[in-house]
């Protein structure tokens, strides 16, 4: 039988899970995993039992993989972002109008969401990795989604009831305004969308995983299959580790619990699971807690609240709405400060200054955390930070390419790649190691001031003189050609000059040691002479530097590991598509010189003495919500967002009842509501909530800090007067 171990945030689970899994290591080999895999290094630093084995899931899928494929060649493993551009390389032939459905006009290609290519394969990834965490094959997909069809328009809802109407924003009230042959239209195009669809999934699932290459969520579908298959193999999984112990369990999805299952059985016997199915933070990304918790087995419920102070304790109660036991401590003195601030940039300052405080009582800065729903966009709040030589670094869902610093590595390795790639090579002429004013910059853009020059070139003379024709044939190498050649230097400053021949220079060496160098040696030879230092040396902001620039640096030797044979100008080209991914993220650096600025999955198992909850207005923290192109739901099948064809309305109206009968927006706001609770549970002693400018209505999202502001909570100090010193000087 199962054992589970549930309590809020902060009531001591993994506590009493490692002491569980301690106990059981004395007497034989367990496993010891989590829901989130973010929350796995915290388990390996807490446990120092050897016969305890902290494991990814991912990891014991990928063992299980290796083991069944002994005598083949075992499979790749690659992440989201590889994957997202081998299914758009297996769906290419829809985009060509290549298949034989639409050669046969079987299938209409007026599609919802069709028409903008990019969107339409971006909606249909994201929605085939939840049917990969959900178990979902293209046939039962297609099944549902054609049985979900006729079932709907069959015998449509009553699309004028009053409560409908209500609910429904008045711009698109006019999609429920249907007639019978409007809806039969629409039953059409649902239904070349789910056949489309399906058979983007099956060429998917061929092209990328039955060819080997993997992600996480793939190998755990494919081991499921596997072990079904083989109860031998489970059976020596299972012997291998006598008993599984499993944090965060409210995040396991529906595949991570049947991997589960497929070693340990459908009651899951010898397994100990740890969690709050209220501290669900992944349900929209396919956790399953309502399945996770709905197992049977012995229970044990952690009601005293160990780490969180008294005001952070009543702020979360309120925020959830739920009573409870008295926390631990009664000190109203102890806990939550709140701040709205004018401008972002008074906010960020008012945090740093706060950081600062707090440092210099005596903080350490690994015990300080700023915790955001994402971290993608919280730049201006690490350099407020930098500016006052605090160390940051920051985790999560952060692209790395697309970090200042790492742009400005990748610039200069563009300028000896491609020098006429204009947006690299202006970011390193402007940049600190070249210093170029604008008026130089303006001048190296500027025609050759000697007319002679240009009758030596081979490229085509640009027509000059007022009838000139509005496109500059020579726009696209004029900077490039300046720059190598040194067509502008006799106008440009005497420093300026000097700079720019001793780049050329550099560059002409670059390329010598191109023929000769491995990738990595080039990188670290055009680095160390092309960067320049940022701040003094072991300044906080040189410090964050070497840190992006490790991170880079580890993913130019893992894709050199991958492709010796590779060339720089195909190391450039991936970074260019990791640039522009939404599915990169970075690990935390364990380190104890550091501010942490995290996203909440990247905080996930982590406690800190003070925490920061910045940017809490709606848009940031919650997000809004904003549907894909389609969506799915196993009793309706396929609910199309964009209506296509002779349409009166730009919604479907399966859509709009869809959004009112589930609740979407609503249920979406509730799991943000649990992050935000999630992120002040991660406090020991204080937390700190801030926004910026006005708070809205609050409809489309709730407005957390206005919520604990007008709650008025005991031990909660609100410093949100506009004559506050912050925005007074930030006014100023």
């Amino acid at each position: 039988m199962s054992s589970f171990i549930t309590g809020t945030a902060g009531t001591g689970k993994t506590v009493e899970l490692l002491r569980r899994a301690n106990e059981t290591a004395e007497r034989r080999t367990v496993l010891l995993t989590a829901g989130s895999p973010d929350s796995l290094d915290v388990l390996r630093a807490r446990c120092g039992d050897a016969r305890v084995a902290v494991r990814s899931l991912d990891d014991l899928a990928l063992e299980i993989l290796f083991q069944s494929h002994r005598d083949r060649e075992r499979p790749q493993v690659i992440d989201d972002v590889q994957a997202a551009l081998l299914f758009e390389d297996a769906a290419q032939p829809l985009l060509s109008l290549e298949w034989t459905e639409f050669l046969e006009a079987q299938v209409d290609p007026e599609v919802p969401g069709l028409r903008a290519p990019q969107r339409f394969l971006d909606a249909a990834f994201q929605l085939f990795r939840k049917f990969r965490n959900a178990m979902v094959t293209p046939e039962q997909f297609l099944e549902s989604a054609l049985r979900g069809a006729a079932s709907f328009y069959a015998n449509p809802p009553n699309l004028a009831h009053p409560d409908l109407l209500y609910y429904t924003k008045e711009t698109h009230q006019n999609s429920l305004d249907v007639d019978t042959a409007e809806l039969q239209r629409q039953y059409r195009h649902e239904v070349d969308l789910a056949k489309i669809l399906s058979k983007l999934y099956r060429s998917y699932l061929d092209h990328p995983v039955k060819q080997g290459c993997l992600t996480a969520r793939d190998a755990i579908a494919e081991a499921v299959g596997i072990l079904r298959e083989s109860p031998v193999l489970a059976g020596e999984f299972r012997a291998r580790y006598a008993a599984a112990f499993v944090d965060d369990a409210q995040e396991l999805t529906l595949a991570q619990l049947q991997l589960l299952q497929a070693i340990y059985g459908e009651h899951l016997e010898s397994v100990t699971l740890a969690g709050d199915e209220g501290s669900a933070t992944s349900t929209f990304r396919g956790a399953r807690p309502d399945r996770v918790f709905a197992i049977s087995g012995e229970r044990t419920e952690l009601a005293e609240q160990r780490r969180s102070p008294f005001a952070v304790d009543v702020a979360c109660r309120h925020l959830l709405g739920t009573g409870g036991s008295p926390p631990l401590s009664t000190d109203p003195q102890v806990g939550l400060t709140l701040f709205r601030a004018s401008t972002r940039k008074a906010e960020a300052q008012f945090i740093a200054e706060h950081v600062s405080s707090l440092l210099a009582g005596g903080a350490q800065p690994s015990e300080i955390a700023l915790l955001f729903r994402s971290v993608a966009n919280t730049r201006a709040y690490g350099d407020a930070l930098l500016d006052r030589n605090v160390p940051v670094q920051i985790a999560g869902d952060l692209n790395v390419f697309a970090e200042p610093e790492a742009l400005d590595a990748l610039a200069i390795l563009w300028l000896l790649h491609d020098p006429f790639r204009h947006e690299y090579l202006l970011r390193v002429l402007s940049g600190e190691a070249m210093a170029f004013a604008d008026s130089t910059l303006a001048a190296l853009c500027a025609e050759p001031e000697d007319s002679q020059t240009l009758l030596f070139t081979e490229e085509p003379l640009p027509e000059t003189g007022p009838h000139a024709p509005r496109w500059d044939p020579m726009r696209d190498v004029r900077l490039g050609w300046n720059v190598l050649r040194g067509d502008r230097d006799r106008t440009l400053p005497d420093l300026a000059r000097d700079r720019l021949m001793h780049l050329r220079e550099v560059r002409n060496t670059w390329l010598t040691a191109m023929r000769t160098c491995s990738l990595p040696q080039l990188v670290r030879l055009v680095w160390s002479q092309g960067l320049a230092r940022a701040g003094e040396p072991e300044s906080a902001r040189w410090a964050y530097q070497q840190l992006t620039l490790r991170r880079l640096y580890d993913r130019i030797e893992a894709f050199a590991s991958e492709h010796p044979d590779a060339s720089l100008a195909e190391f450039l080209e991936y970074a260019e598509s990791r640039m522009n991914s939404e599915f990169e993220s970075c690990e935390t650096v364990e380190s104890g010189k550091t501010v942490r600025i995290l996203s909440i999955d990247a905080a996930r198992g982590r406690e800190f003495d003070h925490v920061i909850v910045p940017n809490i207005r709606a848009g940031a923290f919650p997000r809004y919500y904003v549907p894909d192109a389609f969506l799915y739901s196993p009793s309706l099948g396929m609910i199309a967002k964009e209506n296509v064809g002779d349409a009166r309305a730009a919604r479907t109206a399966k859509f709009t009842y869809y959004m009112f009968r589930s609740k979407t927006r609503e249920r979406y706001n509730r799991e943000e509501r649990r992050a935000f609770v999630y992120a002040l549970r991660r406090a020991k002693r204080s937390a700190l909530v801030t926004a910026h400018e006005k708070a809205t209505r609050g409809i489309a999202a709730p407005e957390f800090l206005a919520e604990l502001q007008a709650a008025r909570l005991p031990g909660a100090v609100d410093l949100s007067d506009k004559w506050h010193p912050a925005n007074v000087r930030r006014a100023k």
